[in-house]
């Protein structure tokens, strides 16, 4: 069965993504992407349980229909081959968002890129250019700074996996955060709430990263959070060290101070809107 043949049963049964996901155990973003064309080679073992459900009797497979198989195969988790000892993968064929962990989250094929919050897998597209290039001048305004003063806090920048709340049920990649606890950096992943964290609003995220992470982020014990919006040329930054936690929003004009470095830390607005109007088109 082609990919335009299972869209066409699937859009005559009038399933949501959400549903036939309940149905194959095959995870939301998965299907997502399938369905788009964003995966070129989808696994036979994926196909195989969509076309079980969508050609038969739904309620005969609810949440059955997929599992990965026993393979012979190790694989790191970003998808490298690392041996071939005698190994089952995980399985996704009795789990629905909300029940996700950071252990499926490690398993799941090298092309789907997401977050988890909370036990939900959320989808993220790649980056636009424009979107890396201000990740890459607010990275490097921060990283001058920190070093030319001798600092001790540590920048990066996506992708890195941040752990944020230390349990199995969140992980996300922010485009930058800084980071002034230094046994929070392990060997893979940052353990625990960066000190500030920048995200770059995108039509994908823009929700997420404006409800859904700001709440976590506030609760996790990140101390600033800016969010960067391309489209409507604002800044929002967020002070969850202050009691009054309502966000600033101004528009990409002048420079701004980072809280955290009591405003001798400034990032050039002026240059974002520049890098916006440069290279959106």
């Amino acid at each position: 069965m082609t990919i335009e043949e299972m869209n066409r049963i699937k859009d005559s049964r009038g399933y949501s993504f959400t549903q036939l996901s309940d149905y194959t155990g095959v995870p939301v973003v998965t299907l997502q992407r399938i369905f788009s064309g964003n995966t070129k080679n989808p696994r036979k073992a994926t196909l195989d349980a969509i076309e079980k459900v969508l050609e038969g009797d739904e309620s005969k497979y609810f949440g059955k229909a997929y599992s990965y198989e026993q393979s012979s195969v190790i694989f790191s988790d970003r998808g490298e081959k690392l041996s071939e000892l005698a190994e089952s993968s995980p399985s996704y064929g009795s789990k629905k968002n909300g029940e996700y962990t950071v252990e499926d989250y490690y398993a799941l094929p090298e092309d789907q890129w997401v977050e988890l919050i909370d036990g939900v897998f959320y989808d993220m597209t790649a980056p636009r250019p424009v979107h890396q290039i201000i990740s890459s001048a607010v990275f490097n305004t921060i990283y001058n700074f920190i070093r030319s003063n001798k600092g001790d806090c540590i920048p990066l920048y996506s992708p890195i996996d941040v752990q944020l709340d230390c349990d199995d049920r969140t992980m996300v990649q922010p485009d930058v955060v800084i980071v002034c606890d230094e046994d929070k950096i392990r060997d893979r992943v940052i353990y625990g709430a960066p000190d500030f964290v920048l995200e770059i609003l995108s039509p994908s995220t823009r929700r997420k990263d404006m409800f859904i992470k700001s709440e976590k982020y506030c609760n996790a014990g990140v101390k600033e959070y800016w969010m960067i919006d391309p489209k409507k040329r604002f800044l929002i930054v967020y002070n969850f060290t202050d009691e009054d936690v309502t966000p600033e929003i101004m528009p990409l004009e002048g420079d701004y101070p980072m809280n955290i470095y009591d405003g001798k830390l400034r990032i050039d607005l002026d240059e974002v809107n520049q890098i916006i109007e440069r290279f959106s088109k």
